[in-house]
């Protein structure tokens, strides 16, 4: 009884295995359902199932012939269990050569093909599992160099901003330097003016100096002396009177004599006070300094003949122009001031430059007090 029992399961194993359709794919195995009639795949043709891998070709698509190499267009399906499957033309089944690696196209053939699809799959998988160590460390790589480029970029970004608060400051301070170069120019250009003026100005209190100075020095050897001073300078109070040796002396600084230098600083100065001596006739003084002073001589020629021999021939009566006294002010440092019967201007680079007597008419007088 146990015999016939593994009889009749080996017969049917035989048996199902005779009917298993070889050379096809999971995905196709519906095509292939057991049944009284097989379709082809291209539904070129219907034929009886019993047709199918009788390895003869019906289907033009060689459908009807996956597990034989009847069909020149058919293809038989390598299942390779443990690694990778795939297709091989359907002539290559039985052809005595081991094309799949689980040997399933050498089911009746003399071909003695050993199952090395487990071998193949253990290098496959130890070379996908190098590939993929490789793969997770480059990705390590890459995302340690992301973080790093994030943090380099946030310093770089920290440093542009610096760098651009930095030329902003550098474009403020630049825009300060060039106000404060345009404004030195300014100034510049102005001093340079007021230099040519007081430049002209000062020539102009040089030549007075040395006109009166040379006025002084009678004998004309370059220095003025006790018996000069005596000869050419008088009391304003007391013009009758002729200075003493002492007085002299005291004028001339202590000394018997002075020169040019000298007397700019000492005498000249004490002349252009005009509160205690002036120089004997004074008019023949004023023509020489309005000799030599165009502006002088533009008030002398000015003058009427009543003014010039008015009733104060003792005093020098130089008349200064408005508009030219008007310009003179108009440079800083330099002023006039009224004293007694003096008009006295100062300039911006000497002390004393003219005198001028305020004997005149009382719209004269009051029009130079205005201007001053």
């Amino acid at each position: 009884m146990r015999l016939h029992i593994i009889t009749l399961a080996v017969f049917c194993c035989a048996f199902a295995e005779s009917r298993k359709i070889r050379g096809i794919s999971s995905s196709y195995k519906r095509f292939y359902k057991e049944k009284r009639s097989f379709l082809c795949i291209d539904g070129s043709k219907m034929i009886p199932f019993e047709q199918v891998n009788d390895d003869y070709c019906d289907c033009e698509d060689g459908s009807d012939e996956p597990g034989t190499s009847a069909c020149p267009r058919g293809r038989f399906y390598c299942t390779n269990l443990g690694f990778r499957p795939h297709y091989i033309p359907s002539s290559r089944v039985n052809d005595g050569i081991c094309d799949c690696c689980d040997a399933s196209d050498e089911y009746n053939s003399h071909a003695r093909c050993q199952n090395t699809c487990w071998n193949l799959g253990q290098q496959e998988r130890a070379y996908v599992e190098g590939q993929m160590r490789t793969l997770d460390e480059g990705l390590q790589l890459k995302q340690q160099l992301i973080e790093e480029g994030v943090l380099l970029w946030r310093e770089k970004q920290a440093q542009l901003r610096d760098l651009q608060q930095v030329a902003e400051d550098l474009q403020i301070k630049l825009e300060e330097h060039r106000r404060r170069k345009h404004e030195a120019d300014r100034l510049k250009e102005q001093t340079l003016k007021a230099l040519e003026a007081g430049d002209s100005s000062l020539r102009r209190q040089n030549s007075t100096v040395s006109g009166i100075f040379q006025l002084l020095d009678s004998n004309k050897d370059g220095s003025i002396t006790v018996d000069e001073v005596q000869a050419k300078v008088t009391l304003i109070h007391d013009e009758e009177r002729v200075l003493s040796e002492d007085e002299a002396v005291a004028l001339l600084g202590g000394g018997r004599q002075m020169d040019l230098a000298e007397f700019q600083h000492t005498l000249w100065d004490i002349l252009t006070r005009g509160d205690s001596v002036k120089i004997k006739d004074a008019h023949d003084a004023a023509g020489g300094l309005v000799g030599e002073d165009p502006h002088l001589q533009a008030a002398d020629r000015a003058l009427s003949p009543a003014w010039k021999h008015s009733a104060f021939p003792s005093f020098p009566i130089f008349i200064l122009q408005l508009k030219w006294l008007e310009d003179f002010l108009i440079f800083p440092g330099n002023v006039c001031h009224i004293n007694n019967m003096m008009l006295i201007c100062w300039t911006h680079t000497s002390s004393i430059m003219l005198f001028f007597a305020s004997h005149m008419l009382p719209e004269r007088s009051a029009a130079l007090q205005g201007a001053c």
